[in-house]
């Protein structure tokens, strides 16, 4: 059986899973792709491997996920259909279920750091649009040009989608990680869908949907169309099929069925149990996925 939350876990085996989105191109730039998430797994497993918590491991992995101007997030985001950046990201550990989450956050390079801040402040779970800008400026988090987000493949994309109707999916970053003390952490972060309106906010910036993370059971970064995914409440569901199955392969595939089945959509998810064993699935045609463990001498990138 699981451990119980509130008891003292006996030592684990630290782990740790991340994803570059389910709208990568599985064309264009595989090569570029398999080196972002093989950088970004590292700066989480440098954490765990020395000792570092599973929410300073998935917030480093995403950081660097968020920095990489290949992926939908941070650096890099899509454009919105007013040509602007808006990010969502949340943050959640599984211990005391503790989480934090922004939403239509703009000038920030790493929303995922703000999320969470908003975690460690307790009085909040989501701050969006000024609101979320405001805190971050009063935590201390610097804001940024808005032009130095945008990246040329980003500004074609949106020219494009000008000359025709937007398409859906723009992928998203996502960590997941288990530390030495058996805490569960999980990341999420996105630009969202290119052309959005403004004020769209997707799955990622909400607990339960793109984010979830149980230390008793598990944890999950979903991502895709996020509308399908709030639909049926997919991180939280996953973990549910995840405690039933005890196979973290199985209960992802059976997650992603659902979202396809009964949510209308595409898209992918990364678990960890609590044990330390990964899993993950998709229905599209590539997710950039990264893993890395004590018994790796290099990181698994299985794409």
């Amino acid at each position: 059986m699981p451990p119980q939350r509130d008891r003292v876990p006996a030592p684990r085996v630290p782990s740790i899973i991340v994803h570059g989105g389910a709208g990568a191109d599985p064309v264009e730039g595989r090569d570029e792709l398999r080196a972002g998430v093989r950088v970004a797994v590292l700066e989480g497993w440098r954490v765990l491997a020395g000792g570092g918590s599973a929410l300073d491991a998935v917030e480093r992995a995403v950081r660097a996920l968020e920095d990489h101007p290949r992926f939908n997030a941070g650096r890099g985001s899509v454009l919105t259909s007013a040509g602007t950046i808006e990010t969502d990201a949340s943050i959640m550990e599984g211990d005391r279920l503790q989480c934090g989450a922004v939403a239509a956050l703009s000038r920030i390079a790493n929303p995922i750091t703000v999320a969470r801040r908003v975690l460690e402040s307790r009085r909040q779970v989501l701050l969006v649009g000024e609101g979320a800008l405001a805190f971050a400026r009063s935590v201390g988090i610097p804001e940024c040009d808005p032009a130095s987000l945008v990246t040329d493949r980003q500004r074609k994309r949106h020219a494009e989608l000008a000359r025709q109707p937007a398409t859906r999916g723009g992928g998203t970053v996502g960590a997941v990680a288990l530390d030495r003390n058996g805490t569960i952490a999980a990341a999420t972060s996105t630009g969202g869908t290119p052309g959005k309106l403004p004020g769209r906010v997707g799955d990622s910036a909400l607990i339960g949907c793109g984010t979830y993370a149980d230390s008793s059971i598990g944890g999950v970064s979903c991502t895709g169309d996020g509308e399908a995914i709030m639909r049926v409440v997919l991180g939280h569901r996953a973990l549910r099929y995840l405690k039933d199955a005890d196979d973290p392969d199985y209960a992802a595939k059976v997650a992603v069925d659902l979202l396809v089945d009964e949510g209308g959509g595409q898209g992918g998810l990364i678990l960890i149990d609590w044990r330390g064993r990964v899993g993950f699935a998709t229905s599209t045609p590539l997710m950039p996925v990264a893993m890395m463990s004590p018994t790796l001498d290099e990181p698994r990138l299985p794409f």
